[in-house]
């Protein structure tokens, strides 16, 4: 277990650079000292107060806002003082050299990434998930993903989380009084319909699965590499997907050498789309350098787009050439990652091969079906319910909790036999529902989560 380090925090809580406005932010226990250095009197609990704010000499460093909120009606938790002063990069590193140098006596410190939330969390002002919907929503690269992490802010992922979680203990309750009377001739469980109550929870935990997958999508979004031969249209592609031009059109084979990227986003989630240089033999250095990359993006991929020619389509040499491709593929990509046959240039060729998806990347024909479908692939689903944000980790904790009810509903089935075991397995999903929230967390996963905030934060 890791010591805390509770002295007093300060930090500069904006952006880097020149703003209107720049706040340097105070958290602590006991720090009158700090505001009266600083403010020259004391400050009304959470009223604005206008004012100089003062150096060790006594004269104004600038003027601005100050406000005061006293423990544990804070952010933090903590007392905390908020300086609101002109946003010049100087005046805000005056101020907080200020601060340091008036609270030198009680231990006051810099600020560490993220450590403001993380004595929020720590003082119960919020959980876990919320802390992590702060980050989220601050980075939030779509108008959908910030909604979905002001959902998660607010509570809405928490209060699923704890729902899932009350049921498991009510369940460990009716099975560990099971197994304390065994001599009473009472079903506990029988009388109690635990395996309905076990039925409820599975179906209800598949309902926040699914809504915690589409949070989680909304936050990372899919990386979709474009792969073919030269000239298919993959830098049209991209542009017509961009909307502007991003990448480099001309006849010429071979005119990508390296990566083009451009995150777009489809109904809210982000798509991270990638232009790569064409596939193919090629005894120029520098092309065959822009081939590795290309297919070191192709196998970090979520989704290929595997773009064929239309106009060359019947054309002997450029089958074998996608067939070379396609087998490649098949051999490098794991099975999870799907890869979309897109035949281009419908403009010039309009007799499309049956059944494929074609569009032209040069008018624009056809690309809301692909659009349609890298939602599908991803596994996006419209829903008029607010979706929370969520990460990989979430996820990943949900399908623990999903394999120790599945081993829980088989106990169960086996009646006295297992009861041991079933109370096990509902004890390990109540604690990887409870690793969520924070209210079950190591050190070094708060470490690693928190570290990712900006400092002020």
């Amino acid at each position: 277990m890791q010591v805390r380090d509770t002295r007093p925090i300060a930090a500069i809580a904006t952006a880097p650079g020149r703003g209107a406005v720049g706040i340097v932010r105070v958290s602590g226990k006991n720090i009158a000292a700090v505001v009266e250095a600083l403010c020259g009197r004391p400050l009304k609990a959470r009223e604005a107060t206008y004012l100089p704010f003062r150096d060790a000499a006594g004269g104004a460093i600038d003027h601005g806002l100050a406000l005061h909120f006293p423990a544990p009606h804070s952010y933090t938790g903590e007392d905390v003082l908020e300086l609101q002063a002109h946003g010049g990069p100087v005046v805000l590193q005056l101020l907080l050299a200020r601060c340091l140098e008036a609270g030198a006596a009680i231990g006051v410190r810099l600020a560490q990434p993220g450590e403001f939330t993380q004595r929020a969390f720590l003082n119960d002002k919020i959980d876990l998930a919320q802390a992590e919907a702060i980050a989220d929503l601050i980075d939030a690269s779509t108008e959908a993903a910030a909604r979905s992490a002001s959902r998660s802010l607010s509570g809405e992922f928490s209060k699923e989380i704890h729902t899932l979680r009350d049921g498991l203990i009510h369940l460990r309750m009716l099975v560990e009084a099971t197994l304390d009377f065994p001599e009473e001739e009472i079903d506990f469980l029988r009388k109690a319909d635990a395996h309905g109550q076990l039925s409820k929870l599975q179906q209800n935990l598949q309902t926040v699965m699914q809504r915690t997958r589409q949070g989680a999508l909304l936050r990372e979004g899919i990386k979709v590499v474009i792969a073919g031969q030269p000239n298919a249209g993959k830098s049209s592609l991209l542009n017509a997907l961009a909307g502007a031009e991003l990448a480099i059109v001309t006849p010429i084979a071979g005119t990508t050498r390296d990566k083009v990227a451009q995150t777009i986003q489809i109904e809210g989630v982000p798509i991270h789309v990638i232009d790569t240089a064409g596939l193919r033999r090629s005894d120029d250095a520098i092309e065959t350098i822009g081939i590795e990359r290309a297919w070191a993006e192709i196998e970090a991929a979520d989704v290929v787009l595997f773009l064929h020619d239309l106009t060359r389509a019947a054309l002997p040499d450029y089958q074998a050439a996608d067939a070379t491709i396609a087998a490649e593929l098949a051999h490098k990509l794991p099975v999870r990652v799907p890869v979309i046959d897109l035949w281009n240039k419908l403009d010039s060729m309009p007799q499309a091969v049956p059944g494929a998806l074609a569009l032209s990347a040069k008018t624009g024909a056809g690309l809301d079906g692909l659009r349609r479908k890298l939602l599908e692939v991803a596994g996006w689903q419209a829903s008029p319910e607010g979706v929370f944000i969520a990460r990989a980790r979430h996820v990943q904790a949900l399908q623990q909790v999903d394999g120790h009810v599945d081993m829980a509903v088989a106990h169960l089935a086996s009646h006295a036999q297992s009861l041991d075991l079933l109370a096990e397995e509902l004890r390990l999903a109540q604690n990887a529902l409870n690793g969520i929230t924070g209210a079950f967390s190591a050190d070094d996963l708060l470490g690693v989560i928190f570290s990712s905030f900006c400092i002020g934060k």
